[in-house]
């Protein structure tokens, strides 16, 4: 479960940070907190940047804390780079530096038009059995895991199946609406509306484990939007994961321009 967790994890929070504005404006500078419970196991700050030529970078960083970082040292460093079309964010790379402990990998994807060109990985993971490779229509039309969750203002944000990528694993998140709820923090105050979230494995992992099955089949699962000053766009500001240790949250606790 924990490899699972941690890379889904890192997605939730890096699309947390991706809020696209005016040319050449460094954008936002957001930080995030993780808890397991009432426990914080990790913090994450992102800055995102949108250049004069329209083009974009998001970059971030996320360590453990609290007690998880007693017991284990985690990090990952993660970056986002493409063009600003409208409102939308279509990358051209993405990629991901995660460790755990001494063990330590790289994911780097390259997209061209919504499509999957590359995927390096290093080093490279030793597939199982009963592995289910990523097909080449899962490569098409498929979104990043950091500006894919980032939508224009006139969206219904909750009437979506999001197809993303990150390197391995190719799934759907399929959005469905749940209200709205109150939310501030610091850079934010008022209502966010709320999506369950739906997750359906496609490809890019071992079929029948555990993990990926109490998360498929799950309808706990939960993203809050809400719109960012900066642009007329919805972001979230709250994701709820559920897991078989109980629910891990990530919260803005900063949302604001730098």
């Amino acid at each position: 479960m924990l490899h699972l967790r941690r890379r889904i994890l890192i997605s939730a929070i890096a699309a947390l940070a991706a809020i696209p504005a005016s040319a050449g404006e460094i954008v936002h500078r957001t930080e995030y907190k993780v808890s397991l419970g009432i426990l914080t196991i990790a913090r994450a700050a992102f800055l995102t940047k949108i250049e004069d030529d329209k083009s974009y970078r998001v970059s971030g960083d996320i360590s453990s804390a609290g007690l998880a970082d007693l017991v284990t040292d985690i990090s990952a460093k993660t970056s986002v780079d493409g063009t600003l079309s409208g409102d939308r964010l279509q990358a051209s790379r993405y990629y991901l530096y995660y460790k755990s402990g001494k063990r330590a990998r790289t994911y780097e994807v390259r997209y061209s038009n919504g499509n999957i060109t590359s995927t390096t990985v290093k080093p490279p993971r030793r597939q199982p059995k009963n592995w289910i490779n990523v097909s080449p229509n899962d490569m098409h039309s498929v979104l990043d895991p950091i500006s894919g969750l980032i939508f224009p203002g006139d969206t219904n944000v909750c009437a979506q199946k999001l197809p993303i990528y990150d390197g391995e694993m190719r799934m759907d998140l399929v959005l469905s609406p749940k209200g709205s709820e109150d939310f501030s923090t610091d850079g934010f105050n008022g209502k966010a509306t709320v999506c369950n979230v739906r997750f359906v494995p496609r490809s890019g992992y071992k079929k029948g484990r555990t993990d990926i099955e109490y998360l498929r089949k799950s309808n706990r699962m939960e993203i809050w939007f809400a719109k960012a000053d900066a642009a007329n766009v919805y972001a979230p500001v709250y994701v709820r994961i559920p897991t078989q240790y109980g629910p891990v949250t990530i919260t803005a606790v900063k949302y604001g321009a730098s």
